[in-house]
């Protein structure tokens, strides 16, 4: 039995829209649908138990974010695979069958579909993984076009699949659409209930890639409206990743960090944590001086140079537990 679980946060909507889409096609009442409340308040449960009463319904108590929600409804879940399913995804055609039915037949330990925004342009599904993961360095003010002019001169291969036409082994999927196998997360362990939301999926692959390959179905794909669901809960309109300015860009720097002190080890966590304190200082002393050269207001861009500066003397308050590897909940927003 395949069991999907999708996690609400302030995401009622979406998750209505998901299962209506879904229940177009013949199987939907044959798969176990679970959906894990991380409100606190709200008519999440009434909403979808008037409107699919077949669907599993179970309230966190507190916002437990991304793994902590996943893992519980894993244990709940009765089905020999699972599928971790965003609120922000519309079936666009009958894919469930056809992905379940070659994922038991493989020896992939985890598989995903391509992934599309609405107007049916591709979306990176599947991605790989860069030494000591330096494409994180990429969003940094002024050193991240440094970096990505140095992959480009060095021929470093790229970071992800623009577009899957066909099957593709990659290294990691996004958590939007990820289907696991129960055996394999019984020998790679659960999603690190250290995370609070981003990377979290990603630590977690490289775990789930010790026991087998990953691979996408780039034949089989669902529309993702991509970061609908956290930017409706924070009132950030900036889809995407390269955020280090605000709450969610706090979220975003603490999180790839912890994955990087996890996945790769205190070195490249170090490492990590010293680039990203250096462009913030480079930030908040440069961009005075390029917007004088380029006419611009002399605090134009004062915002985002104050925040990703006021970001890192919150994230190096994370300095000895993040070095220890003390049990925490990373939860910034």
């Amino acid at each position: 039995m395949l069991s999907i679980i999708i996690v609400n946060y302030k995401s009622v909507q979406h998750i209505l829209n998901c299962l209506q889409s879904a229940s177009r096609y013949p199987g939907f009442l044959s798969y176990e649908w679970i959906v894990v409340d991380n409100e606190v308040d709200g008519n999440c449960m009434e909403l979808i138990k008037q409107a699919f009463p077949s669907v599993k319904y179970f309230r966190m108590g507190y916002n437990a974010g991304f793994a902590r929600a996943n893992n519980a409804g894993m244990r709940k879940a009765s089905g020999d695979v699972f599928l971790l399913l965003n609120p922000d995804v519309l079936f666009s055609s009958d894919v469930l069958p056809g992905c379940l039915q070659r994922f038991n037949e493989s020896s992939y330990a985890a598989c995903s579909v391509q992934l599309r925004f609405a107007d049916g342009t591709p979306q990176i599904t599947g991605n790989y993984f860069i030494k000591g993961a330096l494409n994180l360095l990429l969003p940094l003010p002024y050193i991240g076009a440094l970096v990505k002019k140095a992959g480009q001169f060095f021929g470093v291969k790229k970071t992800n699949v623009e577009e899957a036409k066909s099957l593709e082994v990659v290294d990691w999927i996004n958590g939007a659409f990820l289907m696991v196998k129960k055996e394999v997360v019984q020998q790679a362990g659960m999603l690190d209930e250290d995370f609070f939301l981003y990377a979290e999926e990603i630590e977690w692959c490289s775990r789930l890639r010790k026991t087998g390959e990953l691979c996408v179905y780039g034949d089989l794909d669902i529309v993702h409206l991509q970061g609908e669901t956290i930017n409706a809960a924070t009132g950030n309109l900036e889809k995407g990743y390269y955020n280090l300015y605000d709450k969610k860009g706090l979220q975003l720097i603490v999180s790839n960090l912890l994955r990087v002190r996890k996945q790769w080890g205190l070195l490249w966590y170090l490492f990590h944590l010293a680039a990203y304190s250096f462009a913030a200082l480079l930030y908040l002393f440069i961009f005075p001086i390029q917007n004088l050269i380029s006419g611009k207001l002399v605090l134009h861009n004062a915002d985002k140079a104050s925040g990703f500066f006021t970001n890192m003397i919150k994230t190096w308050r994370l300095f000895p537990k993040m070095v220890r590897l003390t049990p925490y909940f990373y939860k910034m927003i």
